[in-house]
């Protein structure tokens, strides 16, 4: 490895980092060498995200605004001349080699086994394909320190999904664009049983350093491919300031359940504005409306007698059963905290775009009382986690970040505080708890791609 590397490394990763990648970076092609025998090998990489504002808005086709982390997921890939897909991983104690063919229709593993994210990808490209795909050796390298965290609410699964697809696209010569393959990555996600909204493809394929992603999750319509079309915008992110991610790890049960709660509330929001907004079709419509005149129109809770009495059959919103005990719908809340959510997301990016960093901060701790009191995604751990991230001196802004019940905080904090933070906080929410919290300190990174082509390994 050359100094090419070093400075190809250091666009891509902060100049105190770029050692321990090259590092990195050369024990993995050590690797994939010992696997696959000596030759050229093509680097590619997928960070994981974090959305700094705009949460469980995606699904109403609202605005979000993710930033990639600096903490990615490494593949390295030979392009085969047979069908065969080899994958091997670095921690190959956790992750057992897997293989199979490529093909229209690939069995799946077993639920939960890592090699389904190789297979989705693979299948889906296969069907879009005009003539029979390659196949590939591919090395994974997501090891910590360095490695998207796992189980963190920081999408590492669907880096590994997007890096599959890119390598087999990329290595076939399929040609899609970076918009293109987030969202066939995204659909890719089906196979595995973990759909859910675009942004974390997004954010893997399109991020740039220092940049966060403004994306509307309302389709502009249809590109010459078939594909859906998605209007997106980089915004630059404040110079001297670290974002601060801290995992309670906390995941509640029942967070599925009421989820799907959250899901059924805002539709039956839409269903109740739609008579008096016919062309109404998702709570994003209400955008440019005074909530002053929609809130009267929004019960504050409804019973299952209420919903019969108002004609609304839940089964036809959406496909879930509920218990009994899912009432009373806080409709009301539910949707004024979408409908102002995405007003915060529109803020949020005037307010980078001025600098403003300050506001940006604020504008995080109201979409966090939002989310905690409207929305009610949080939990007694996530409200310690707040606090305690808010008492330490230059913390702009903290909220919990992903669907809620559990997971992570994120702080906006000037960059020198970082072992103030992790003084204050660890210990605190400790004692708090019981739990020792993990907390690592990123800068928003690049998005994914190919880091070098050929490589000799």
């Amino acid at each position: 490895m050359n100094a090419n590397w070093r400075a190809q490394l250091g666009r891509i990763y902060a100049a105190p980092d770029v050692g321990n990648q090259l590092a990195r970076y050369r024990r993995a092609l050590e690797r994939f060498a010992a696997l696959y025998g000596a030759g050229p090998v093509s680097v590619y990489r997928v960070p994981g995200r974090i959305n700094l504002i705009g949460e469980h808005t995606d699904y109403q086709q609202g605005y979000v605004l993710p930033a990639a982390l600096d903490k990615d997921i490494l593949f390295l890939a030979r392009r085969r001349e047979d069908a065969l897909v080899r994958v091997h991983n670095l921690e190959e104690n956790a992750f057992p080699p897997r293989e199979f063919a490529i093909a229209a229709d690939i069995p799946p593993y077993p639920t939960g086994d890592w090699g389904n994210y190789a297979k989705g990808p693979a299948q889906l490209l296969a069907r879009r394909a005009a003539a029979p795909l390659h196949g590939v050796d591919l090395l994974i390298a997501g090891e910590p320190p360095y490695g998207v965290p796992r189980g963190a609410g920081v999408s590492s699964s669907s880096a590994l999904t997007v890096g599959a697809g890119l390598v087999l696209s990329e290595l076939n010569g399929l040609g899609y664009t970076a918009a293109e393959l987030a969202w066939l990555s995204g659909e890719a996600e089906w196979y595995v049983g973990t759909r859910g909204g675009i942004m974390d493809q997004f954010i893997a394929m399109l991020a740039q350093k220092d940049h966060a992603l403004f994306l509307d999750c309302r389709s502009r319509g249809q590109g010459e491919n078939g594909l859906p079309q998605f209007q997106t915008e980089l915004v630059p992110l404040p110079q001297g300031y670290n974002l601060i991610v801290a995992d309670t790890h906390v995941r509640h049960q029942n967070v599925r359940s009421d989820f799907n709660v959250r899901v059924a509330e805002g539709r039956i929001g839409v269903a109740l504005l739609q008579r008096r907004y016919p062309e109404l079709r998702y709570l994003r419509d209400l955008e440019g409306k005074d909530w002053r005149e929609v809130e009267p129109l929004l019960p504050e809770a409804m019973t299952w007698a209420d919903l019969d009495r108002a004609g609304i059959r839940l089964n036809e919103l959406i496909d879930v059963r509920f218990p009994e005990s899912a009432a009373p719908f806080r409709v009301r809340q539910r949707c004024r905290h979408i409908v102002t959510e995405n007003q915060r997301v529109r803020q949020s990016v005037a307010a980078l775009k001025a600098g403003d960093v300050t506001r940006f901060g604020a504008l995080m701790n109201q979409a966090h009382a939002s989310v905690s009191v409207d929305y009610g995604a949080s939990c007694d751990e996530l409200e310690i986690m707040v606090a305690l991230a808010r008492q330490v001196s230059g913390v702009l802004g903290a909220r919990m970040t992903g669907a809620g019940w559990g997971g992570c905080v994120i702080s906006l904090a000037r960059r020198g505080c970082e072992s103030a933070f992790i003084d204050h906080v660890r210990p605190g929410y400790h004692d708090a708890t019981g739990i020792w919290p993990d907390i690592f300190v990123c800068q928003a990174g690049q998005g994914a791609g190919l880091v070098e082509s050929d490589v000799v390994a």
